[in-house]
């Protein structure tokens, strides 16, 4: 009986096993595309148009070229949508066209340690892999990398189970007006809409943190919204960084002392971390009972678990902040300039610091007044590496320190757990080589305490000149008030005094317009 159900147990275990095998991250993402930010048809729209959005601009920022990008939206049926997106960077090598589009977890920024917009290296095919599972259609690309030369244009699927591009089809096209770019087409399933988490606000928001950039923007009704530059000075570009020792783990110095090609320890902590001298590789060793002489690949678990303590014991500089491209204070005003009215504009820039050794920088712009309404809570603006972030933002870093400042302290009428109530909108930036989202989808920001305590001593810097402003216009505001009072009696005044001097009529209007004089030039008065 027992060896009956033995067998019957091996059996069952031999049939799961035959059913086991490995997934593709394709196929995981299919099913799964709620994490990539795919999750309803409005979304999935904005998402696509964002991941796009975000490539051109990088593209362009590598070769210092000002952008110069074409979006359109195309209502093909009830939920059936065209979105194209045309930039001047520039282009995609024709090898390298397939695999960018049409192969995830495949790009250049994931290991580089330098701020950019994208660094997952799954945006751009993840839209492919939806607009594919939505409508069936191929993505097309057009890619032309000289003017001397014709464009490559591609019609691409995915092959799900092995996460490869399928080329549906591949020729040489010419391009005429243009010299060099890439124009992505993808068909999608989705739905338009206007509002504060539409398509039309990401547009009108990135040309905010991006004045650099020129956007010609073409909605489903075909109205032409024209975004022009509001500044020729492109941004700074960042240098490539060294991961710094505080910002690793022991599973990946692990990984890094098997796979370093130096020979001893010395040179492995000199050449594969930023700020580590040869004096601070051997303070590090000494501390780990280590020779520096000992090559890396000899090392066992205990000594690499030693090697990490101690260098959390030992003290070493900062990373470089070269990495980071803020966006600057004269910039963030000219930007909120450029497509917000308002009577006062005030920002700032934090002086970079770090979160598990990535630097980081947190800027800071406010606009008040104006155009703006002054009976709703106050618009947050949350951006990352220059990027709108527009859903999931009650889960947001960004957003929790906003609502833990304390508005009144600068004139703001703020209830218990709220945003304030003000004519005003708020902007917040954060630029870091490793931005710390909490999702695939890229929507909100981690609550490291380091970062958070930068976003609140941002927005207290700009709430201080908000409150100087504010407490300036009240005080000028009382002035006129008292001001009117003593106008408006003014001709009361002169028939008394006409009567109690028995003055003329003209002695009573000459003190009438000297009384005036008087108020009219209070420096004069005193």
């Amino acid at each position: 009986m027992a060896t009956k159900k033995s067998s019957k147990h091996k059996n069952h275990a031999e049939r799961l096993a035959q059913e086991q095998k490995a997934i593709s991250v394709s196929q995981f993402f299919e099913r799964n595309r709620h994490l990539l930010g795919f999750d309803n048809p409005i979304k999935a729209l904005s998402t696509t148009i964002k991941e796009l959005v975000d490539n051109s601009l990088d593209a362009c920022q590598e070769i210092n070229i000002l952008p110069e990008l074409i979006i359109q939206i195309k209502q093909k049926g009830d939920k059936r949508f065209t979105v194209i997106v045309e930039d001047n960077g520039p282009g995609i090598v024709k090898e390298q066209i397939p695999k960018v589009f049409a192969k995830l977890l495949y790009g250049s920024k994931f290991s580089k340690m330098r701020q950019s917009r994208g660094q997952q290296g799954i945006g751009v095919s993840a839209s492919v892999l939806y607009g594919q599972l939505t409508t069936g259609k191929s993505s097309k690309i057009t890619s032309k990398i000289d003017p001397k030369k014709p464009a490559h244009f591609y019609e691409l699927h995915i092959d799900v189970n092995h996460n490869e591009p399928e080329i549906v089809q591949e020729k040489e096209i010419e391009w005429t007006n243009k010299d060099h770019g890439i124009k992505v087409e993808i068909d999608l399933e989705g739905k338009y809409q206007k509002g504060r988490l539409s398509v039309d606000e990401y547009i009108k928001q990135t040309a905010i943190s991006n004045p650099h950039a020129t956007i010609t923007y073409i909605p489903p009704d075909n109205k032409v919204v024209k975004y022009k530059k509001g500044t020729s000075e492109l941004p700074k570009e960042p240098k490539e960084i060294k991961p710094h020792p505080y910002g690793i783990e022991l599973g990946v110095l692990i990984r890094m002392l098997k796979i370093t090609p130096s020979k001893t320890l010395l040179n492995f902590f000199t050449t594969s971390f930023s700020r580590v001298s040869a004096k601070t590789a051997k303070e590090i060793c000494d501390k780990a009972s280590i020779p520096l002489n000992t090559k890396p690949k000899k090392i066992d678990h205990q000594q690499a678990d030693a090697l990490f303590h101690s260098i959390s014991k030992t003290k070493i500089m900062a990373p470089p902040t070269n990495c980071l491209s803020p966006i600057g204070e004269d910039v963030l005003i000219r930007g909120l300039k450029k497509e917000i009215n308002a009577e006062f504009y005030s920002a700032t820039t934090r002086p970079p610091t770090v979160y598990r050794g990535m630097p980081f920088q947190i800027e800071c712009a406010f606009a008040y007044g104006g155009d703006l309404k002054g009976d709703e809570l106050i618009k947050l603006m949350r951006f990352a590496n220059r990027v709108p972030l527009q859903y999931m933002q009650s889960a947001c870093a960004i957003f929790k320190s906003a609502q833990q400042t304390a508005w009144k302290n600068y004139g703001l009428s703020q209830s218990r757990g709220a945003l304030p109530t003000a004519p005003m909108v708020a902007m917040i930036h954060i630029a870091s080589v490793w931005v710390p989202f909490t999702s695939e989808s890229k929507e909100a920001i981690a609550h490291y305490p380091e970062i958070v305590k930068e976003i609140k001593l941002a927005l207290q810097e700009c709430g201080r000149k908000l409150g100087v402003y504010l407490r300036r216009k009240k005080k000028a505001a009382e002035v006129e008030r008292k001001k009117s009072y003593i106008v408006k009696y003014i001709p009361h005044m002169g028939e008394a005094l006409k009567e109690i001097l028995e003055l003329s009529e003209k002695d009573s209007l000459e003190i009438q317009k000297l009384l005036k004089q008087k108020l009219e030039s209070p420096k004069e008065n005193k």
